[in-house]
């Protein structure tokens, strides 16, 4: 039970313990003006007069967007039967399924999610789901440093800005060497990143389409590190793998990404979908779990949880993870999303995707003013146009237009402060477009 100081003498005890003379003296590192005397907290209200409150609270957010925003959080459409389906109770509150006997439905569910991002990815084993996509490849850096034995990391710059911050946060204090590798118009610099490369590397990290929505082809760089026996991890955007050459197709070694364009509604921060797969020789040093199908005694088809890696399953040392609740519900959107689109149609969905950016890159590049950042360079859904202005300009102006523009690139590029990253999925329509083209004429 934790301690509770209620009492002057509990509290010094307490203060005893802790080794400081005052109350005072455990707040002495904020600052004075962030401090507050008391919470200055209206009296209570009853339910009704609370859902009043927060309707009309709720009235002041604009929902009415045209969103053409993207870095890695895409608006796609959600068909109604997914909901109903995902918010059944046997799955709405599902939770870790510790006993097999009892989690056959939920064990079931994680196989064919685990079995649906091998096909996506052309891997062979999928773990049962991370947090998000850059928890995702923070997890990979460390399971390439446990197969190779190594602590070199070079990561491409080109890889989502955020998700690099993330990996610098989580790393700082482990001892990894990180190398971020400049590019080169658009792409990851094959020069600079095989001047790296050397038998200290565990693995090389890029992602495709990457941040700036430029497709690539790993394969010789797969080739450049297995050389010297690291690894490839390649970070990627499920709904393009219908039309793209797959992680697999390249020689990766590791493929990771953020699943929220399956099914998943754009949120105030989540919950996201990290995803994981890899070749079956690497499966025993991947984190998380894996779902697996067997027999049982009387030859029916049964499901388990097998090796299972965490701290509280083995030896605390020889864990791979101390991730916990795994995103059972979230990988089930994912695999009822994929279910409901079938083959041909995530092929649809990313074929109308591409062709519409396509459109809009056609009509914005005609716009005095505007320029494809990357003209050259092959795309999905996603490119980046220069402004003759501030992006972040750009962007207010759009918005009271009732239009989301895009990414503001100066955020994490200091030199592309006039550079817009715009994204089109398959629900905007060519009006949405023009419409876009219109309002950026009349701005500009």
């Amino acid at each position: 039970m934790p301690f509770i100081a209620n009492t002057p003498e509990e509290q010094r005890e307490m203060l005893d313990v802790i080794g400081v003379e005052t109350i005072e003296d455990l707040f002495r590192d904020i600052p004075t003006e962030l401090r507050c005397d008391e919470l200055d907290l209206p009296d209570g209200k009853g339910e009704l007069d609370v859902r009043r409150r927060i309707s009309r609270l709720a009235d002041h957010n604009t929902t009415n967007q045209i969103s053409f925003l993207g870095g890695g959080f895409y608006d796609h459409f959600i068909p109604a039967a997914l909901e109903a389906l995902v918010t059944q109770s046997q799955f709405y509150t599902a939770y870790t399924p510790y006993q097999p006997e009892m989690s056959q439905g939920t064990l079931q569910a994680i196989y064919e999610f685990q079995s649906a991002i091998c096909r996506l990815t052309d891997m062979e084993v999928a773990n049962a789901s991370l947090y998000d996509g850059g928890t995702a490849i923070y997890e990979a850096i460390m399971m390439a440093m446990r197969v190779t034995g190594r602590n070199k990391i070079l990561i491409d710059a080109t890889v989502n800005p955020i998700y690099r911050t993330m990996i610098r946060s989580y790393t700082l204090n482990l001892g990894i060497e990180l190398i971020e590798i400049e590019s080169t118009g658009g792409l990851a610099d094959r020069e600079l990143i095989a001047k790296e490369i050397d038998k200290q590397t565990a693995a090389v990290i890029v992602q495709n389409p990457n941040f700036f929505g430029c497709i690539d082809d790993f394969t010789d760089l797969a080739d450049m590190i297995h050389e010297v026996k690291g690894l490839l991890i390649t970070s990627t955007y499920p709904i393009s793998l219908a039309m793209l050459k797959t992680p697999g197709e390249m020689g990766a070694d590791i493929a990771v990404g953020e699943g929220q364009s399956l099914g998943m509604p754009i949120s105030f921060g989540g919950p996201y979908l990290g995803f994981m797969s890899t070749r079956k020789k690497h499966m025993r040093k991947m984190p998380g779990r894996i779902v697996g199908r067997t027999v049982d005694a009387q030859d029916r088809d049964g499901f388990v949880l097998t090796l299972q890696a965490r701290e509280q399953h083995i030896r605390r040392e020889k864990a791979t993870s101390n991730i916990c609740t795994n995103q059972g519900l979230c990988a089930l959107t994912a695999l009822v999303y994929l279910s409901l689109m079938g083959k041909q149609g995530l092929v649809d969905i990313a074929e109308t995707c591409a062709s519409r950016a396509e459109y809009a890159k056609e009509r914005l590049s005609a716009i005095k003013g505007i320029d494809i950042r990357f003209p050259d360079r092959p795309t999905f859904n996603e490119f980046v146009v220069t402004l003759p202005f501030s992006a972040e300009k750009v962007i207010r102006g759009l918005f009271h237009r009732n239009i989301a523009a895009g990414f503001p690139l100066g955020r994490y590029f200091p030199d592309m402060g006039n550079c817009l990253l715009l994204s089109v999925t398959e629900k905007r329509t060519r009006a949405d477009i023009d419409y876009l083209a219109h309002t950026l004429e009349v701005l500009l």
